[in-house]
């Protein structure tokens, strides 16, 4: 008895020395691996002051961040996908519909204003990264600071490539792969891009019987009576993103206003509208009773539709969610 329990002791022993031994196995090749990893080099984006032309500039991390403030609420949302809730220091531009899937976690974040924050108030935070949409990296009261100014501040600064002039919904999966990279946590990335990529091999899988592409022309409005038509000829990702449901911007090479007449010439298959909380009926219903508008395809086949603003100019990966969306109320007979 005396013997077996000896033996015992020993086995337990030996356990116990194999299991420390495995642990500092493990957190030694964890650390030549993030020693392996930094410094990192990622090729991203800078603009002057006030202007729209962007060229190339790179960040170097040394490590991974450890303070981020997020710009917009898309933005956040992305950083909880991929598990990094605990290091968002604060997020600007909290409107938009939510990401039902990280609202739990989103609800706890520090949310600095419903509206575009200023730089003083980014810089408030104390982030080591200021990120997200890239039309907000300006000095102006709505903007978190030019890229330069902040980099001189020693604050690195991460824009999504989906922003900027060019960017496609394509350059969301690129953004993911980046920040996998600047917080090595690469698997996560990985996943959350299969993910997305299957949900639009979906999409597209659904319309493949829809050999035409419809013309669209996206209505900015508010109030039912004043008509504002925004070619949005330069917002690359908007224009591809809705490729996803077979629609094509009949002014997306336009430059300058459209009036009304344009409009009505331009006659499009269908008429997308801002989803503005409670209004979207409203403004449908100015639309399908206005006059003016009484010979157009779009009025005549009730094809008005509301998308939420930050599905469309939220630059983010829940765009997707938007062209979901959309595609069931075009073609519901597809989505049964």
């Amino acid at each position: 008895m005396k013997k077996k329990l000896l033996l015992g002791i020993g086995l337990a022993t030996m356990l116990t020395l194999t299991a420390c031994g495995g642990t500092a196995k493990n957190s030694s090749t964890e650390e030549s691996q993030t020693k392996n990893h930094y410094p990192l080099t990622i090729q991203n984006y800078t603009k002057a002051e006030g202007g729209t032309t962007w060229e190339e500039k790179e960040q170097i991390f040394d490590k991974a961040p450890e303070r981020i403030m997020a710009n917009t609420r898309p933005a956040a949302e992305l950083l909880l996908h991929l598990g990094l809730g605990d290091k968002i220091v604060g997020v600007g531009a909290n409107f938009g519909t939510p990401d039902k899937s990280v609202e739990k976690e989103y609800s706890k974040l520090n949310i600095l204003s419903d509206e575009y924050v200023g730089k003083e108030v980014a810089l408030g935070t104390d982030p080591d990264l200021v990120y997200g949409r890239g039309g907000l990296f300006d000095n102006a009261d709505w903007g978190v600071g030019t890229v330069d100014s902040l980099n001189d501040m020693g604050v690195k600064t991460y824009v999504l490539e989906s922003s900027v002039i060019g960017g496609t919904y394509s350059s969301i999966y690129k953004d993911i792969e980046n920040l996998g990279g600047i917080f090595n946590i690469q698997d996560k990335a990985e996943s959350f891009i299969k993910e997305l990529k299957e949900r639009q091999a979906s999409i597209v899988s659904k319309l493949a019987n829809i050999k035409e592409e419809k013309t669209f022309a996206y209505l900015h409005m508010s109030d039912p009576k004043e008509v504002y038509v925004y070619t949005a000829s330069t917002e690359t990702f908007f224009n591809d993103a809705f490729k996803m449901v077979k629609l094509d911007n009949v002014f997306k090479d336009q430059t300058g206003e459209v009036s009304i007449e344009m409009l009505i010439e331009a006659d499009p298959d269908v008429l997308i509208i801002p989803d503005w909380e409670d209004s979207s009926a409203k403004i449908k219903e100015g639309l399908y009773s206005n006059p003016k508008l009484s010979s157009m395809k779009a009025i005549k086949n009730k094809q008005v539709y509301a998308v939420d603003y930050n599905y469309m100019f939220g630059y983010g990966y829940n765009t997707i969610d938007g062209m979901e969306i959309l595609a069931k109320e075009m073609y519901p007979d597809l989505f049964k």
